[in-house]
């Protein structure tokens, strides 16, 4: 295959840096510079701030956060070997098996540690 064949991706590549590169200097160009005091300010769904605004989370939020990931994506594996299920193929049954295993294991080790009690 000589380079030749690979004239297009690079033309395309070419074009993408420059189309980005474009951007964000025409976007430097033309915005604002004033700083004004109430843009700078933290909005709160219109609610003016009490208080600091820079609280810090339990990391329980980012523990909730990564077990509704990752049983969410298991759950989209699930629901698309759900409509293609063909009981001919182990390989498939079996991996999906994994997976299902894998959604149970992470709910009953949030259950246990109390994360999803709300369950």
């Amino acid at each position: 295959m000589s380079s030749a064949a690979y004239l297009p991706v690079l033309i395309f590549a070419v074009i993408s840096v420059l189309f980005v590169l474009v951007s964000f200097v025409v976007s430097a160009l033309l915005r604002p510079t004033k700083r004004e005091p109430l843009k700078e300010t933290t909005y709160e769904c219109g609610e003016v701030p009490i208080g600091d605004t820079r609280i810090q989370f339990h990391f329980q939020y980012y523990m909730f956060a990564l077990i509704f990931v990752i049983a969410d994506v298991l759950t989209v594996f699930l629901a698309l070997w759900a409509l293609s299920f063909s009981p001919s193929n182990t390989t498939v049954n079996a991996l999906m098996f994994v997976f299902t295993g894998l959604l149970v294991a992470i709910i009953l080790y949030a259950l246990k540690k109390e994360e999803l009690i709300w369950i």
